[in-house]
C-alpha cells in the first residue's frame, strides 16, 4: 500500500490517493491474486495486480482487470536483478469505501500510519 501525495510546493494539489498492489510470484495463484486485488478496491483509489509474465494466463487475467478497473503489471520472475516490470493495463481511479479505508488505517500501528500518511 502506498499514498500518492503532491509536493508542498505544487501550486495545485489534489486529495491524496491510496494505491495498493497485490504481488504474486507463483503463476498457480493468479485467480487468488485477482480476488485479493478486488478486495483492495474497498479501501484504495487505485489497485494493481503484479504477476509473472506467463503467456498462457495473461489474456484471461488482463480481461478481468479491464472489467474491474484493476491495473496489471507483468514482470520476468527469472531475472530478479532486472525484472523488467511492464504496465499492461493502468488502474482506473475509483472512490474507496471510506468506512473500510478508515478501519484499515486504524488497524495499523502508529509508526506505519505516520510513514503512510506523513
Amino acid at each position: 500500500m502506498g499514498v500518492y501525495k503532491f509536493s508542498e510546493i505544487d501550486p495545485i494539489k489534489a486529495s491524496l490517493e491510496i494505491v495498493s498492489a497485490e504481488i504474486k510470484t507463483d503463476t498457480n495463484q493468479l485467480i487468488t491474486a485477482f480476488g485479493q486485488a478486488c478486495a483492495y478496491k474497498l479501501f484504495s483509489h487505485k489497485v494493481y495486480l503484479v504477476i509473472p509474465n506467463a503467456e498462457q494466463d495473461v489474456g484471461r487475467i488482463e480481461s478481468l482487470c479491464l472489467i474491474f478497473g484493476i491495473g496489471l503489471v507483468l514482470f520476468d520472475p527469472q531475472n530478479p536483478e532486472n525484472p523488467k516490470f511492464t504496465i499492461r493495463t493502468r488502474a482506473v481511479k475509483s472512490e474507496p469505501d471510506y468506512y473500510y479505508l478508515n478501519r484499515y488505517i486504524r488497524s495499523l500501528n502508529q509508526e506505519d500510519i505516520k510513514k503512510l500518511l506523513g
